[in-house]
């Protein structure tokens, strides 16, 4: 996600900010689900000496069966939080964007039901900003200038868990539940799982980075991390997904009643920059 900088107007400054959150969130299913879907396992990660590592962290991605879960996960430029309902087709996700040099804070959430849309935006640090209703705002596809870069719900796997093991060309058992390998990151879905152009800055280096994965003893992965290098200005940093509270997260339904407005028309226009 981009910070906010610039001269303008209050409001075009901040347009960069939400609509690039909303249009380029690669932490977020940008990869869409695997070639190969996981499935249940059908026995615990330490059940078989024989067993394949990357095989079982394959199975242990969420595929949509293990009920509602919590994600949180970070790049190199989001930190995001949030909830999946594979049922609903639902996926709530919340950052914050931390002050730039024109001190704006922004603090965002986003609700996803299918291909139905809503929001929460608050803007702080400095006079003047767009107040927006503390309410779950609906917007309306149509009237957004980028509706087709707007995501929709496109899997439970909301971390790219999926593609980036795909992509591990060692991985080994270190102790029960705790793997550790290497992925190429370089090239098809594994590299589109960084932001644009990152796969590519890593060169040679991106065929070989490092990650460690946890798999619950129910069988679900917990965490994945991967250790991206520096390359040439870029700095080195950790891709982290998190996922947790399988089943026991509140499941995900359409806001109405107070806790739901239509959008404003500001927003559309902040939106559209």
């Amino acid at each position: 996600m981009t910070q906010a900088t610039g001269s303008a107007s209050t409001t075009r400054r901040t347009a960069g900010v939400i609509a690039a959150m909303l249009a380029t969130t690669t932490l977020l299913g940008a990869c869409g689900p695997t070639s190969e879907p996981a499935s249940a396992p059908q026995s615990s990660p330490s059940a078989s000496p024989t067993a394949d590592p990357k095989q079982v962290l394959l199975d242990a991605v969420p595929d949509g069966t293990e009920g509602t879960f919590r994600f949180a996960g970070k790049d190199s430029s989001s930190t995001l939080s949030g909830r999946v309902d594979p049922d609903a087709k639902g996926v709530e996700l919340n950052t914050t964007i931390a002050p730039g040099s024109d001190g704006i804070t922004v603090k965002m959430s986003m609700l996803i039901i299918g291909d139905e849309l809503w929001m929460k935006a608050k803007l702080t640090g400095q006079a003047g900003l767009p107040k927006f209703p503390d309410k779950w705002m609906k917007l309306d596809r149509t009237k957004l200038s980028d509706s087709a870069g707007i995501p929709t719900y496109d899997g439970a796997d909301q971390g790219n868990a999926g593609p980036l093991i795909q992509a591990a060309t060692s991985v080994r058992e270190q102790s029960p539940g705790r793997y550790a390998g290497v992925i190429d990151v370089s090239a098809g879905n594994a590299a589109e799982a960084l932001e644009d152009g990152e796969a590519a800055a890593l060169g040679e280096a991106g065929k070989a980075v490092p990650f460690t994965a946890v798999v619950g003893a129910d069988k679900h992965l917990t965490s994945l991390t991967l250790k991206i290098p520096a390359a040439g200005k870029a700095k080195a940093y950790d891709y982290v997904v998190n996922y947790a509270d399988y089943g026991t997260t509140p499941k995900i339904s359409v806001p109405t009643g107070a806790a739901a407005t239509s959008a404003p028309k500001m927003a559309y226009e902040i939106l559209n920059g």
